[in-house]
């Protein structure tokens, strides 16, 4: 069964290109499927809703939705769900790893890792100071898994200094002052490094050295599939120098919820036991693995995810009056990160000028639009493309960011 459903959406994919694709996942080529349209006073006008807040709001299209209606309903604890053991067989074979395992969320999928990588108690992962594992997910290590976490200083880039990772690790064990290195956790994409891509030398080299000291290497690869894309290479070619793997299924890969945990097979064995005590275990897996199966046959669209990101980051810089500071040549992916240069300025007014219908915008316009987008991380904002935003959403978004500005700078020159 496995292979036949491989078979048969390689067959859809290739037939038809792009359009297939865009079906699969419920984007039309006309206009972003996740946009919305609102009446405006008296139904005169309409406001259109771009949301680039996350590619988490990216919402399963028709043909999954059916998929997930027709999907047998099994008990997944018994290993009788079918659905769900064909998804991870083909995770598992599009990683080129042993097994592979669904699990609610990426966030528990990482979670996991840890736990199933550093099994004593005086055990250490080592992971990036702006990781998401560590800035954003509460410290779950230490407090449900109790393992302790050193970092090493997040590049521009998204990588490490070789030099200051192998200095992080300790090398005296068992010295009754030092925990034991068991773990080098990375991130691709790097999501507060906004989307940056991991060089395939750079992961070579970490692995190098995880080897050397008998660690292991784990990827939070969320967006690993944006990763391959923006590579030109098979997602198996990236994480080939991890021994295991996590993967989003309900971000750009449009699934309504889930994630992959992959790696050998009594790593995956250890997993299942975790992610059973994490309460992570699903009793009727199948609807949300029907979508997840399908999900994985998404990276095509993502390349419009990153054709868009790239144009709106081009606008960003080309705005005049230049009101931005954006790095395109860091935009690798589908996320812009972004600052504004007007001190008096900041992230928070400019997001909700963004996402409110401002004085005079239908008139200069033809239109309401909102923007939605949120400052993310210090003084960056954030905004994130997904199969819901097409590139005529792209453009809507970069008119109200060009109005935006000079509405900013018109009030400011008046109040002076």
């Amino acid at each position: 069964m496995y292979s036949k459903t491989l078979s048969f959406l390689q067959r859809v994919l290739a037939s038809s290109g792009r359009d297939a694709a865009a079906a699969v996942m419920g984007r039309s080529s006309a206009q972003g499927y996740c946009t919305t349209l609102k009446s405006g006073p008296g139904g005169a006008a309409r406001t259109r809703v771009v949301d680039l807040r996350s590619d988490v709001v990216a919402k399963p299209g028709p043909a999954m939705r059916k998929a997930m209606a027709e999907a047998e309903v099994e008990y997944d604890l018994m290993g009788e769900d079918s659905t769900a053991r064909e998804l991870e067989e083909l995770a598992a074979d599009m990683f080129q790893m042993e097994a592979a395992l669904f699990v609610p969320t990426g966030t528990m999928a990482n979670l996991i890792a840890v736990m199933a990588h550093c099994r004593e108690r005086d055990d250490e992962m080592i992971v990036g100071d702006l990781s998401h594992m560590h800035v954003f997910t509460q410290g779950g290590s230490a407090q449900l898994a109790s393992v302790h976490a050193t970092t090493a200083t997040t590049l521009p880039d998204g990588t490490f200094d070789l030099e200051q990772l192998e200095s992080k690790i300790h090398h005296r064990y068992p010295n009754p002052h030092h925990s034991r290195s068991r773990l080098i956790c990375v991130e691709n994409t790097h999501n507060i490094r906004g989307g940056r891509v991991l060089p395939l030398t750079f992961l070579q080299e970490v692995r190098a050295l995880a080897d050397k000291y008998g660690l292991s290497v784990h990827m939070d690869g969320a967006r690993v599939m944006n990763a391959a894309v923006a590579q030109g290479v098979p997602p198996s070619t990236i994480v080939q120098h991890a021994h295991t793997v996590s993967l989003c299924l309900s971000k750009g890969l449009g699934a309504p919820v889930g994630a992959i945990l992959a790696g050998p097979r009594d790593f995956i064995f250890r997993a299942a036991r975790c992610r059973k005590a994490l309460g992570g275990g699903m009793l009727k897996t199948g609807m949300l693995a029907a979508a997840g199966k399908l999900s994985l046959f998404q990276m095509e669209i993502l390349e419009e995810d990153h054709r868009n990101a790239k144009t709106f980051a081009q606008a960003l810089g080309d705005c005049d009056p230049p009101l931005f500071a954006v790095d395109t040549a860091a935009v690798e992916t589908n996320i812009v990160c972004f600052s504004l240069r007007e001190p008096s300025l900041s992230p928070f007014e400019f997001c909700a000028r963004m996402g409110q219908v401002g004085a005079g915008e239908v008139a200069a316009l033809g239109q309401g639009i909102q923007v939605h987008m949120f400052p993310y991380f210090r003084n960056i904002i954030r905004a994130v493309w997904h199969l819901g935003i097409s590139s005529e959403d792209t453009q809507l978004a970069i008119q109200k960011m060009q109005f935006v500005a000079s509405q900013y700078l018109r009030d400011k020159l008046r109040s002076q």
